[in-house]
């Protein structure tokens, strides 16, 4: 009844009828009893059921009195419904305007957070791409240092058999065993590399499809308050769904909510980065890898050549070939607007429905009151019907002045 104080602001109908009871007559309390009544008459057998005229009026009056008054009520009753009925009406339309404006805000910032989701996946997927770019280079790499591993081992091996006196631990052996360790640490180097940018590959599809799912939530969400955005009065669509205001115990808050995008998109981009720094790496480490074989293989060679006065030109050959270019080296206030719509329609309807039960309970007292009247006219009909048509049509007999002098 609270709810419905608040919203009846207008003033109620006038009455029909006055506050106050018709006119205050005082009647005398007939009583039907004692020897100089109607009862102790010679007629009283005929009369002792009857009501006399002034408990008549009384009666036929409270019957009026209480049509009226329940008229009247019925009368309030209806005005108040209407106009409670129109300003619910209007505050539903305004709610409702409301709420559309809330999801057309939630769905700007989805749309923002969406595209960002969208661009992150695109870069940290372009990202891991280039990383495995990498990582199938530093494979290639090692699989390249087989080939001078093996080398170095076979001159170390082919120099044992050497005759004495010459197998002496010369500069030459020195320089195939700086060698041969120099390729062993290099391949080491290498595989750490390599797993390293396979967790990193790992790491960043992780986070992409943590992106990737947040962008799909993102897209179910923006599809279903788009179509909730377009709902009106006059949607088909549209049903009753008595517990949708609960809220989930995993529901989030806005705040829970943007903090939830913000950090995939910040751990996205730390690993984007992270891979950019590891691709960064992995070049220097392939380039200094390979100066450095090459720079080792060119000391042995030299070593070989003061070894080896002999084979100047092939020292001179080699030499020359060793400067050749090198191969290239190179991520609702709307519930809470709608849950607040929704309990306040709730409540409206909860004072509708109260109005509409005062209404029913109205239009039953209405009805008993009707059936009250219809009940009296057919006794007053009856009563009419006895008085005119019998009583009045047999006193036409009735006799004469004449007659009773005995006249005639």
């Amino acid at each position: 009844m609270a709810q419905t104080d608040v919203l009846l602001t207008k003033q109620p109908v006038p009455q029909t009828i006055p506050a106050c009871e018709l006119p205050p007559k005082q009647y005398d309390v007939a009583r039907n009893t004692g020897a100089y009544t109607s009862s102790g008459l010679a007629t009283s057998g005929f009369r002792t059921a009857k009501y006399l005229v002034d408990e008549w009026f009384q009666n036929c009056y409270a019957r009026y009195h209480q049509a009226f008054a329940d008229r009247d009520h019925s009368e309030r009753q209806r005005h108040e419904s209407r106009q409670l009925a129109a300003e619910t009406e209007a505050l539903a339309q305004r709610t409702q305007e409301d709420s559309t404006r809330k999801v057309g805000e939630r769905l700007q910032d989805m749309h923002c957070w969406k595209s960002e989701l969208q661009h992150e996946v695109g870069e940290l997927g372009a990202e891991t791409d280039l990383l495995l770019a990498q990582k199938q280079r530093i494979e290639r790499a090692l699989d390249a240092t087989a080939v001078p591993f093996s080398i170095a081992t076979d001159n170390l091996q082919c120099r044992e058999r050497r005759q004495h006196p010459d197998l002496v631990r010369d500069y030459v052996e020195m320089e195939l065993l700086k060698e041969a360790e120099l390729i062993r640490n290099i391949q080491e180097l290498l595989k750490r590399t390599i797993m390293q940018a396979v967790t990193q590959i790992r790491m960043n599809r992780e986070h992409k499809e943590r992106c990737e799912m947040d962008w799909s939530d993102k897209v179910e969400a923006y599809n279903i308050d788009e179509t909730c955005a377009r709902y009106h009065n006059q949607s088909t669509e549209v049903q009753f769904h008595p517990h949708s205001t609960k809220f989930e115990e995993s529901a989030s808050t806005p705040e829970s909510w943007a903090k939830f995008t913000q950090e995939n998109l910040n751990r996205a981009e730390r690993e984007r980065l992270a891979s950019v720094n590891l691709r960064e790496l992995i070049d220097c480490i392939l380039r200094d890898t390979a100066e450095d074989l090459r720079l080792q293989c060119d000391a042995v060679n030299l070593a070989f050549g003061r070894r080896c006065e002999e084979l100047k030109v092939a020292q001179t050959r080699l030499y020359q070939r060793s400067h050749r270019p090198n191969v290239e080296l190179c991520r609702d206030a709307a519930q809470f607007r709608l849950v607040n719509e929704v309990e306040e329609l709730n409540m409206s309807l909860a004072a509708l429905r109260d109005k509409l039960l005062e209404a029913e309970q109205s239009l039953r007292n209405l009805e008993d009151t009707r059936m009250s009247l219809e009940k009296d006219i057919a006794v007053k009909t009856n009563s009419l019907f006895i008085d005119r048509q019998k009583c009045m049509t047999h006193r036409t007999r009735y006799p004469t002045i004449l007659q009773l002098a005995g006249y005639q």
